[in-house]
């Protein structure tokens, strides 16, 4: 059995929440699809910031 962690980046009906989870449990290549793209918009926000607050150099 797999335990998965589900977080909504929005309020959602409870029959959204299950019809969502039940599509998840039934194919686990989108689960995966979901995850990378969602560690996608992650680390492009985590480079984002990284490069804002780097400090400039003055020469």
């Amino acid at each position: 059995m797999m335990n998965i962690c589900f977080t909504a980046s929005r309020l959602m009906k409870v029959s959204e929440v299950r019809r969502l989870c039940k599509e998840m449990r039934e194919n686990p290549a989108l689960l995966l699809a979901t995850e990378l793209q969602a560690k996608e918009i992650l680390y492009k926000r985590f480079l984002q910031e990284k490069t804002a607050s780097a400090p400039t150099l003055a020469v």
